[in-house]
């Protein structure tokens, strides 16, 4: 385990403040029992000073040695090692020190039990408050890193759904002007200098995540300038909006799919005209956008596959708000309507 110098000087904080009080409560009781307060005062700092040295050398040894739950006896034995020690030290220099006092070596001996039973206790208690606080930050760790490692997952994610979809597009752009360049050169001369545009300005928003709903429309008009050049009077477009939404933002490049969808499942399988509406609105705080194109129920089947237009983007709005309600289609009246949820962080 890494060590971490903010940590080690809050649990030495912790211990010395819990071995300054031991040795408050020990001198008042040997006050109590007529011991001078020099005696008292020297027998605390003496005593406790061993054990609160030898628990900040534990503590600092758990910074790389985490004992796991099937080594909690290592902290027992540590417990009792210390504690014999220290007992064993203190009497030795005690001694030195008060041995000619003899009702001060008196007590002593009759509390040598009481004193090693306190001191273990005392010892296994830091120990264990050092195992807890040291567990506690190594399982913050991992979650952490396990956090970032999603992170990096769902963005690389991200990115690669969004790069499936550029070539979707590209590939039908690209069939269009060959189709056009015999018949219509200059419309597919059009249509290459349009197509060049929007590839421009997909680059420039690949670098970013989120986008205004104006910008996004901005995108969109390139999208559906292509798109009319490929069939004309035939596709229409009604967009409509409030002024309060134009801010809000929403994932980039989302709306293009749905509209690509739209003019599929509207276009594809009829001859007359058709219009796509694009509806968005401010609805108290999320964004919503509602796309609505005719369907032919005889010829077409959204409900059964909406393509991968649809279904990358449910998982895109899945990846960002691990919601699967953001995405909904319907059929109302041979129309094909699907509505985009958008909630607004911060």
């Amino acid at each position: 385990m890494s060590s971490n110098t903010p940590s080690i000087k809050k649990l030495v904080l912790i211990n010395s403040i819990w071995w300054f009080i031991c040795c408050l409560i020990r001198g008042g009781i040997l006050v109590q029992q007529k011991v001078t307060i020099t005696e008292s005062v020297v027998d605390g700092v003496i005593t406790f000073g061993f054990l609160g040295a030898s628990c900040v050398l534990v503590i600092n040894n758990m910074r790389y040695y985490l004992p796991k739950q099937e080594k909690y006896w290592y902290v027992l034995i540590i417990s009792l090692a210390i504690s014999g020690v220290s007992q064993f030290l203190s009497m030795v220099l005690l001694k030195l020190l008060f041995g000619t006092d003899k009702h001060y070596m008196q007590i002593f001996d009759d509390s040598s039990g009481i004193r090693f039973g306190i001191s273990f206790l005392s010892v296994g208690c830091m120990s264990l408050v050092g195992l807890l606080w040291y567990t506690q930050e190594e399982q913050q760790l991992i979650s952490e890193r396990k956090n970032d490692a999603e992170k990096m997952a769902r963005e690389a994610e991200l990115y690669k759904l969004r790069q499936q979809l550029q070539p979707h597009f590209l590939f039908n752009s690209l069939n269009s002007i060959s189709a056009l360049t015999g018949s219509q050169p200059e419309k597919a001369r059009h249509m290459i200098q349009q197509l060049s545009d929007f590839l421009r300005g997909t680059l420039r928003k690949d670098e970013h995540q989120w986008s205004t709903l104006k910008e996004e429309f901005e995108y969109l008009k390139l999208y559906l300038d292509i798109e009319k050049v490929r069939f004309g009077h035939r596709l229409q477009t009604n967009i409509e909006y409030d002024d309060t939404s134009l801010e809000m933002k929403l994932p980039t490049l989302l709306l293009q799919p749905v509209v690509e969808n739209a003019i599929k499942f509207g276009l594809y399988d009829t001859v007359g005209e058709v219009a796509i509406c694009i509806d968005a609105k401010n609805n108290g705080g999320v964004l919503q956008v509602t796309v609505r194109n005719p369907f032919d129920p005889e010829t077409a089947q959204p409900l059964q596959g909406t393509g991968f237009g649809l279904s990358s983007i449910k998982r895109r709005l899945y990846l960002l708000f691990a919601r699967h309600d953001l995405l909904q289609t319907k059929t109302e009246d041979e129309f094909f309507i699907t509505t985009i949820k958008i909630p607004q962080l911060g």
